[in-house]
């Protein structure tokens, strides 16, 4: 399309005599273009330079100005090098006079300009590189490489920083460069030799492009964003920069290489390099420090500038001044900083589209993010104008009436209008960003408040005196952030039921802290945690305590969905998969499903604290997290095992979720009954670097599960695991083949081992096979003789009390009338009756239905169940031992009360008592009597 129908606005030529010039150069084009160059040449003496330099060019041009700009370019690429210099600066003339009179017709975006000048500077960069190390390589300087090695800067790859890197190159702008080599390219005897000559191709790069000449300069080219330019070469290797970001760098860095792209040379080790600076950019959890970070930073640059104050237009810095560019461009990179670790959506490096993802992903509301992309468009337009003027780069407001007159002008506008509309939106910046960052100072701001004094005395100074002894606040920071919040934590425990015993846990989770600057940022940003950690710590000093151990988890609260609806099982699995999938090492996955999974088991937790859920809705989400844990990490498992020993022989393996992780009602303290069936099919062997025979192959594959779920690493560790309901227990290999199991299952296995198959549950593997398995379990149940099974039942169950006593009339699990009697004579009823149903109220109707126990009885031993299996799943988010009822006070007491439907302990005792006496007579009724052996 082109240029004179896509004019949507019109610059007025402030000096209309420079404007008439600048038209009468272009008597043959379209009347608007006209209007345009008469505009431009009247207010730019630089347009109008260009103009009269570059008639013959852009006439032409007008017909399609894109396919100009790629004729352009097209062009540039085949320029001899020694003609490169001059070339570039022409071309330079040329985009700039395109973009500029597309920027003031309205023809182009304002990311259509900065984006044509970004391509213009990553072409300029990438054939200097070319030109300068072709230099090199045809003096035989650099080893090891040959001419054509100059296309890609033989290893040396230019990094474009800032503005260059995420494409919003301004009108006047300098371009920041980071220059590196891969020094892995070059054996060692060479390595000293191409690193001279690659820094001198850097130098000469540089002056290539920045050097005023009589045909002007191509960019002003700026090297020292590198790390520590003061004393390092112009041209670094990637492994020295890597060191130095791992061990020194800043979080200014960290915000730099946002939007850090590879732009000329080397671009695949380029892409290579930033790939592996991504821990350091992006950390793993949310990180609120930056914010301070970043204040720092701002209150620097605006003391440095002397730009501190009240907004005044005149003289009015649109970049570094309040409410400017900066403060936009801060504000979304802190932003992005904070929880780009955890989403990667979010790694985008453009700032308008920064904004819109963060809006997007709701860390930003969408109203306050498409103001602040309005804002910052209107601020760039501002600023080009400025830099159009004269080729300055300045960002600078006019201290006259005059210059106003001018910019506005250009814009299409008045001084008055244009006055008005800067001061609404720096002012509206500054509010907006500000208060995220900091408000401005108060000088009473760190006066202790009478209130505030009082909440302090009103607790045991014994306890708190103690806090500046812990790690988490060794540092100096640390405490100054403490101090901030250390009155409004201190407000919240004086409100809570029991003061000094919400005290009292909160020491204990602040004792165990590691560290204390990340997260006391985190709940100076966000106060909301603060009631949810004294609401756990006056309730659960257990959850406490593992909040602790485990601060990073207070990063879900606030991610976005910590309260949306449960995602069930398989939206578990797959998102997990995708968690997985962006980690390329198998011990970060495995470290990475331990974040993942902590997570989830927090939000289930804090869920049911807070009465969002009960306690059969968390034993199912805990049983829904496990099997998505299982699912998405087996593969993984399989994969990395294959690299070394081959895929899995025949149709592969299935795992089997046994006992209450088969039945789907896990408690938080739960650990994993797992049994894993293969079927090799006959293969004798695995096909890999390092065959193992089929047998071996499986039996090691399943310690391999067993290792990723149980080992503990830097995040811990997933889970315990239990084999030992495997044919033939503790004896028996680890992974048991298809036929064996089916031949076992139908003529060795013991009564015990079918009614564990009552609650059987294929969690991960192949589905196949997880299928045959179903159809076999299926078969097997109803198949054995009643009274074979209540006899058998009968044994156990006494052999279970010879050998166990209850801890306690809190004890939900072990003893008569309890949990493990009543799921006992489920099982026996499922078996029976050949119930297929894997949960205990199922068993229980089925018993029913065989006639073991009545209906009546099958609803006392339900309610005595659905009772105790709410004191079971309150007691385990309280304690890792069965609750006393003497130590048992506070918000943990009215949590089991709650959860119970009970008004005080005596009462729930009483409950329980009576739900255990019935239900112990409904099963002794049930069960043939046991002979006692003399």
């Amino acid at each position: 399309m082109n240029f004179a129908s896509r004019i949507t606005r019109l610059p007025h030529p402030f000096e209309p005599d420079r404007g008439t010039e600048t038209r009468a150069l272009f008597p043959g084009v379209d009347p608007g273009i006209q209007d345009v160059i008469e505009g431009a040449g009247g207010c730019s003496p630089y347009l109008k330079g260009l103009c009269e330099k570059e008639q013959d060019w852009l006439a032409p041009a007008f017909d399609g100005p894109e396919a100009a700009i790629e004729a352009l370019f097209v062009e540039l690429r085949q320029v001899p090098p020694d003609q490169l210099a001059s070339a570039l600066r022409r071309g330079k003339r040329r985009v700039a006079l395109l973009a500029g009179l597309a920027d003031l017709g309205g023809v182009w975006s304002l990311e259509e300009v900065t984006g044509t000048l970004t391509r213009f500077a990553d072409l300029a960069t990438h054939l200097a590189i070319r030109a300068c190390v072709g230099h090199e390589l045809r003096r035989g300087k650099i080893p090891g490489k040959t001419e054509a090695d100059a296309e890609t800067g033989a290893g040396m790859v230019a990094l474009a920083m800032g503005k260059m890197g995420a494409g919003e190159l301004n009108y006047s702008s300098d371009i920041d460069l980071i220059c590196l080599f891969d020094e892995s390219q070059f054996e060692r005897d060479d390595y000293h030799e191409a690193r001279a000559a690659l820094i001198r191709a850097t130098r000469k790069m540089a002056a290539m492009l920045n050097d005023q000449t009589g045909e002007g300069y191509v960019f002003r080219t700026d090297l020292r964003l590198r790390p520590d330019p003061s004393v390092t070469p112009v041209c670094m290797t990637m492994e020295a920069a890597e060191r130095y970001y791992e061990s020194l760098g800043r979080t200014w860095e960290r915000a730099a290489y946002i939007k850090a792209r590879a732009c000329a040379g080397d671009i695949v080790a380029g892409e290579k390099f930033l790939q592996t600076l991504r821990p350091f950019v992006w950390r793993r959890h949310l990180d609120f420090a930056a914010i301070q970070d970043a204040h720092d930073m701002r209150l620097r640059i605006r003391a440095h500038k002397g730009l501190g104050g009240p907004i005044t237009l005149p003289g009015h810095n649109m970049k570094l001044g309040r409410g400017g560019i900066r403060e936009i461009e801060f504000f979304t990179q802190t932003q992005q900083i904070i929880a780009g670790g955890r989403d990667p959506d979010l790694r985008v490096r453009g700032t308008v589209g920064g904004l819109a993802v963060l809006a997007q992903k709701d860390w930003l509301p969408t109203e306050l993010a498409e103001g602040l992309t309005g804002h910052y468009r209107f601020h760039r337009e501002v600023e080009h104008r400025l830099q159009m003027v004269a080729d300055a780069q300045t960002q600078t407001l006019p201290n006259s009436d005059e210059g106003f007159d001018r910019i506005a002008a250009m814009m299409g506008t008045d001084r008055a209008a244009l006055k008005a509309d800067l001061m609404s939106r720096l002012t509206e910046v500054h509010e907006s960003t500000e208060g995220f960052f900091a408000p401005d100072a108060d000088p009473g701001a760190e006066t202790e408040t009478g209130d505030d004094a009082d909440t302090e005395t009103s607790f045991d100074s014994g306890v708190t005196s103690r806090w500046r002894s812990y790690a988490a606040l060794r540092s100096p920071r640390a405490v100054e952030i403490f101090n901030r919040i250390r009155p409004e934590i201190l407000r919240r425990l004086a409100e809570t039921a029991r003061p000094d015993e919400a005290l009292n846990a909160f020491d204990g989770f602040l004792s165990g802290l590691p560290a204390g600057v990340q997260l006391f940022s985190l709940f100076e940003a966000n106060p909301q945690l603060i009631d949810l950690l004294v609401d756990i710590a006056g309730t659960s000093p257990a959850l406490a305590r593992y909040l602790s151990r485990n601060s990073s988890v207070f990063d879900a609260v606030i991610g976005g969905d910590f309260f949306s609806d449960w995602p069930g099982e398989a939206g578990l699995t797959a998102e997990l998969a995708q968690v997985l999938a962006r980690e390329g090492d198998y011990e970060r996955k495995l470290d990475a499903a331990r974040r993942w999974a902590k997570e989830w088991h927090f939000r289930i937790g804090v869920h049911h604290l807070r009465g969002l859920i009960d306690a059969a809705q968390a034993g199912a989400q805990y049983a829904d997290l496990a099997s998505a844990n299982l699912a998405a990490l087996w593969p993984e498992v399989v994969a990395h095992f294959a690299g070394k020993h081959g895929l899995p022989p025949g149709r592969g393996a299935v795992v089997l979720g046994m006992g209450s992780l088969g039945a789907a009602r896990l408690t938080s303290a739960s650990d994993l009954d797992l049994i894993v069936i293969y079927d090799a099919q006959g293969i004798e062997t695995s096909e890999g670097r390092r065959p193992l025979a089929a047998r071996t192959y499986y039996a090691r594959l399943t310690q391999a599960l067993v290792t990723a779920m149980t080992a503990p690493m830097a995040e811990g560790r997933l889970y315990e695991v239990d084999m030992r309901l495997r044919p033939s227990g503790t004896q028996g290999p680890v992974a048991t083949s298809w036929q064996s199991f089916e031949s076992y299952q139908k003529l060795e296995a013991w009564v015990w081992e079918h009614l564990a198959l009552t609650r059987a549950r294929a969690v991960a593997g192949a589905e196949a096979l997880g299928q045959d398995v179903e159809t076999l379990r299926c078969a097997l149940l109803g198949a054995r003789p009643r009274d074979e099974v209540l006899q058998e039942v009968a044994k156990m169950r006494a052999r279970i009390a010879a050998a166990k006593s209850p801890d306690g009339p809190l004890d939900a699990k072990i003893g008569p009338g309890r949990m493990q009697d009543i799921e006992l004579l489920a099982q026996a009823g499922a078996l029976i009756d050949g119930c297929a149903a894997r949960s205990t109220d199922e068993g229980l109707a089925a018993a029913a239905r065989a006639g073991v126990i009545s209906e009546a009885e099958m609803a006392a031993l339900a309610e005595g169940y659905a009772l105790q299996g709410s004191l079971q799943m309150a007691s385990r988010l309280l304690s890792d031992r069965p609750l006393d009822p003497e130590a048992l006070s506070g918000g943990g007491a009215g949590f089991v009360l709650r959860e119970c439907a009970a008004e005080t302990l005596d009462d729930l005792i009483g409950r329980l008592a009576e739900v255990r006496e019935r239900a112990d007579a409904a099963i002794t009724g049930a069960l043939p009597a046991v002979e006692e052996k003399t």
